[in-house]
């Protein structure tokens, strides 16, 4: 596995998809800065992080075994081994905000940002980008923030952290190749935030109303039941959850 650290940069995702572009690169080699300048998350967003308290990192995926349509899935598997590494360090209430924020007491301690290579309607490359907040302690005008070291009440080393992600990252990979789709997710669903709570939700257009989750579909989508028992799917561009 070939890490490349990096003092400072705009984005590792950038960074990674530039360098998979220029040269033959092998699944896993990873891009980790001390300091992200750009991160982006999803929809836009930027993803802020002090220098040297966090991991911010990205991870390249050769994905061409997958269908485009089964592109979630490896959102599923990059949440699930983030998830369980956290889990086995003690962090507590830990749950999966859909599509890919890691919470832990409703507050966000990791963002996954995936950008995919597609041919000819078919899956190429994938580059993973992490955003986990390990030893940070303030988040100016982010309430819904937190860290390992607020939650775990200790300081967590990073270098650890990366390699045992990475290495939960292989593991479930590995089922993902071995067509382990319906296992992973069921997996994913068990730890889905406000699932099977009434929950409310805004819409494209800016409209309130309320929902109880019930899963996702094998694309991705949030499975809502609605008013009258009606279930209905949204992907990311058409809902958010209020919490």
């Amino acid at each position: 596995m070939r890490i490349i650290k990096l003092n400072a940069i705009d984005s590792t995702n950038s960074f990674l998809r530039q360098l998979s572009a220029e040269e033959g690169i092998e699944d896993y080699t990873v891009v980790s800065a001390e300091l992200q300048t750009n991160g982006r998350g999803q929809m836009g967003t930027k993803w802020s992080t002090q220098e040297s308290k966090n991991l911010t990192f990205s991870v390249y995926k050769d994905v061409s075994f997958l269908k485009v349509e089964q592109s979630f899935y490896i959102s599923i598997v990059v949440c699930l081994s983030i998830f369980k590494v956290l889990e086995k360090h003690l962090i507590k209430n830990l749950t999966i905000k859909w599509p890919n924020d890691i919470l832990s007491d409703n507050k966000k301690l990791a963002g996954i940002l995936i950008e995919n290579v597609i041919k000819i309607n078919q899956l190429q490359d994938s580059i993973i980008g992490i955003g986990l907040n390990v030893n940070q302690t303030e988040f100016k005008d982010l309430p819904k923030a937190s860290s390992l070291r607020l939650v775990g009440g200790k300081v967590f080393d990073l270098e650890e952290i990366l390699q045992e992600i990475i290495r939960q990252i292989k593991i479930y990979f590995i089922l993902l190749e071995n067509g382990q789709m319906d296992h992973l997710k069921s997996e994913y669903e068990s730890y889905l935030f406000r699932k099977g709570k009434p929950s409310s939700f805004r819409d494209i257009d800016g409209k309130l109303f309320a929902g109880i989750i019930l899963g996702i579909s094998n694309s991705g989508n949030l499975k809502i039941q609605v008013e009258d028992a009606i279930v209905k799917e949204f992907n990311l561009k058409e809902i958010s959850l209020l919490y």
